[in-house]
């Protein structure tokens, strides 16, 4: 009897996710020098992460012996003083994907349904399938999320509805009107998942706390791994009601979180300087991509996100021929885009050469 022969039988048709490939693996398969390579796909602070996290990191590495705080205590106090919110409201992920496999734990079983755009974060449907319930994705309208679709895709069978703002991949925004006339319609045997990984870039973000207060079923999920820059300690949380925080934190597993991440976290919430800067030279930087895919002719959609989706004929062969000319980008075919490629904004050098390589593959 084979190993594969005693796993679950859904497991052997479970989908993998794609992550962007390293900068290290595309040197090595094409013998490139790993200096002369820019990772543009995986929405990563190409800033680097705030030099107030970097040396809280270094400091905490001192205690490595140590566990880190299982409850994440200083960090949630950090949390709630940031977002006028109670301690006991926020749950700390393994980065926000670990807090979206909690919701599963907590509220997903075979027969429930959890509605989601189509295209969105291909995790949503991930977790959806890992706790055996079905995903009814709807599909998005002029690349927005199509709320009015999703009420109406709603029934006594949903328990999660996901509403990413910015959305990935397409970057584009759902109003904050919008957004409170949806939650408020639900019925309450459902709950919102409001993800905001990429909230910091957009000046006209929903604030979701009113729905909190109201005591909606709604959560938001954030990201230390994007505008602070600390994707590699994967940082996340959600926060909503003491009692959605709670149910949450009984299927967090011991130490989930590593202290050098929770120190980090900590000191980049204190550097609000970096982050305004990091904002900023995201709005050139899209302004820029968005400037040299007009030139070029080619379709766009207006990001409040930092990247941008872009139309450029056969998708795959783009990423591969720009992959061979150092540049990673990432190609959407698992998006069900199989003629675009989302670019992530980078320094300002960065999107000077992605256009330029670009407008070389074209050609």
């Amino acid at each position: 009897m084979k190993l594969s022969d005693l796993a679950k039988p859904f497991v052997k048709s479970f989908p993998v996710y794609e992550p962007g490939r390293p900068i290290e693996d595309v040197a090595r398969e094409l013998g490139l020098d790993p200096a002369g390579i820019i990772k543009l796909a995986s929405n990563e602070n190409a800033f680097g992460p705030s030099p107030m996290a970097a040396e809280a990191a270094r400091r905490a590495i001192g205690q490595g012996q140590l566990y880190p705080d299982g409850g994440c205590f200083a960090l949630r106090g950090e949390l709630a003083k940031a977002h006028g919110l109670e301690p006991g409201q926020f749950v700390i992920g393994n980065g926000s994907n670990e807090v979206i496999e909690f919701l599963g734990h907590v509220f997903l079983e075979p027969g429930d349904e959890v509605v989601m755009g189509a295209p969105d974060f291909v995790v949503y449907r991930l977790v959806t399938l890992l706790f055996g319930a079905t995903a009814v994705e709807v599909p998005l309208v002029s690349f927005r999320i199509d709320l009015k679709g999703m009420a109406r895709a709603v029934t006594p069978r949903t328990k999660l509805v996901f509403v990413s703002t910015p959305s990935n991949p397409t970057g584009t925004a759902t109003a904050e009107a919008d957004l409170f006339e949806f939650v408020r319609a639900l019925p309450e045997t459902a709950i919102c998942v409001v993800d905001e990984a990429y909230t910091h870039y957009d000046e006209r973000a929903p604030d979701i706390r009113p729905l909190i207060r109201e005591g909606r079923k709604v959560i938001g999920l954030r990201t230390f791994s994007k505008i602070f820059g600390l994707a590699s300690l994967r940082v996340g949380y959600g926060y909503s009601s003491a009692e959605m925080s709670a149910l949450l934190d009984r299927v967090r597993q011991p130490f989930n979180v590593n202290a050098i991440g929770q120190a980090a976290a900590i000191a980049a919430l204190g550097d609000r300087e970096f982050t305004r800067t990091c904002a900023a030279e995201n709005r050139k930087g899209i302004r820029k991509l968005e400037a040299g895919f007009r030139d070029l002719g080619l379709e766009f959609v207006p990001s409040h996100a930092n990247f941008v989706l872009v139309r450029v004929g056969d998708g795959a062969a783009v990423f591969d021929a720009l992959q061979r000319r150092g540049v990673i980008v990432r190609p959407l075919k698992v998006y069900s885009l199989p003629q675009w490629v989302r670019v992530t904004v980078g320094t300002a050098a960065q999107n000077e050469r992605v256009l330029a390589e670009l407008a070389a593959v074209l050609r």
